[in-house]
């Protein structure tokens, strides 16, 4: 039989992790992760956080997706509060005045959450290699 490593450090309930006062409810948060659980979303996330703003077009561009799923997943992202979507009051040279970006809350859901355990995997594989 294995052994099973065990924290019982912690609350036993996960909602009761969050201050009395927290910003969010825990089904806000769930609602976050499993956004980013879906790969087009973390791929809208993860190129929003790494290239910063960009415009609907320069997303469908990028990762290669027809605007409808695009804007679909956008919004999502934009309904759970890891992605904004900013307008400006004139046209850019392309004629463009909604662009997104990751919000605070989506860069920290990636740097410590799946990204990160992307680098750790690179990191155990340096060592073990």
């Amino acid at each position: 039989m294995g052994t099973s490593t065990r924290d019982e450090t912690g609350p036993a309930e996960p909602a009761d992790l969050l201050p009395d006062r927290s910003i969010l409810t825990f089904e806000e948060y769930m609602a976050m992760q499993r956004a980013v659980g879906n790969e087009t979303r973390f791929r809208l996330l993860y190129r929003l956080k790494r290239d910063g703003a960009m415009s609907a077009k320069e997303l469908r561009e990028a990762l290669g997706l027809p605007g409808n799923t695009l804007h679909h997943h956008l919004d999502t992202l934009v309904d759970v509060g890891l992605v904004e979507n900013r307008k400006r009051n004139e046209r850019d040279s392309e004629g463009l005045y909604s662009y997104y970006r990751a919000t605070a809350l989506g860069e920290a859901l990636l740097d410590h959450g799946i990204e990160e355990l992307l680098r750790r995997e690179q990191a155990f594989a340096d060592i073990y290699e």
